[in-house]
């Protein structure tokens, strides 16, 4: 999982360096990559490619399409640290909607703990400057729909591998990125061509060993582990981007995901 998270930071970084590029080009480019290396994973260990319930994946795809490019907007606008610790504001998100569409239950415990978070975002956006309200709409809206992606997840079950489920989301993001972003190209130069060459990559490696944790550890022991990322980032955001983080900043990333690593222990529990 500490692998996978420094991938995902290294693959978010890179997204923040080429925010000058259309989003739908950064997209195609991130898809792309992460599409050839899955398909010939796919291909050598002998998988069906298109696997069982190909409605939901492709359902869960344009859901998670949809949140991918909802987040590379918002680094645009946002510190790449902010963007990726209210990017985890999805598992709220993902439980309200399992009550309201799966019938899943939720312990008492929990409803504390998701304001504590929300508590958290008014904190960030009421005493941190650097929060633009345009960056602000964009990665909530991409955190309600990387919800709705954990639900769609949910549905899928096991009767698909890991890789063929997003495989499928690389393939349509693929498609989509690269229709959308042909008339407003920017042509790589340079270094751009390896950074993108590196989204793809850093990205399918982030997946595999996020998946492959999960499998071999039990969830409440992995799952807090994810955050990391936040740290991660964080630190990468003052290095390399020169961001700036006040007190009241780190009082609502502390917020935020210390009530969704407590919220991994109550509902596991």
């Amino acid at each position: 999982m500490i692998v996978s998270t420094f991938s995902f930071t290294l693959m978010n970084s890179v997204v923040k360096y080429l925010a000058s590029f259309p989003t739908f080009e950064i997209v195609f480019f991130r898809s792309l990559g992460s599409f050839v290396l899955g398909t010939t994973y796919i291909l050598w260990k002998g998988i069906d490619i298109w696997g069982n319930k190909k409605t939901l994946m492709l359902v869960r795809s344009f859901l998670g399409l949809t949140a991918m490019s909802l987040f590379f907007m918002s680094l645009k606008y946002l510190p790449v640290g902010t963007a990726v610790s209210l990017r985890y504001l999805s598992p709220i998100f993902a439980t309200i909607f399992a009550v309201l569409l799966l019938g899943e239950k939720l312990r008492p415990m929990q409803w504390p703990l998701f304001f504590l978070a929300f508590l958290g975002v008014l904190i960030l956006k009421g005493f941190d400057s650097a929060i633009d309200n345009t960056g602000l709409v964009l990665i909530l809206a991409a955190s309600v729909f990387s919800g709705l992606v954990y639900v769609a997840i949910r549905r899928i079950g096991k009767s698909d591998p890991p890789i063929i489920i997003v495989n499928y989301f690389m393939f349509v993001g693929t498609v989509i990125g690269g229709i959308l972003s042909i008339f407003n190209w920017k042509v790589p130069e340079g270094n751009d061509w390896w950074l993108f060459l590196g989204l793809g990559i850093f990205g399918f490696f982030g997946q595999i060993f996020m998946t492959k944790a999960f499998q071999i550890a039990k969830t409440n022991v992995v799952a807090p582990l994810k955050y990391i990322e936040v740290v991660f980032t964080i630190t990468v955001g003052v290095l390399w981007f020169g961001d700036v983080y006040t007190i009241w900043s780190f009082l609502g990333i502390l917020m935020i995901v210390g009530a969704l690593v407590a919220n991994v222990f109550v509902a596991k529990k």
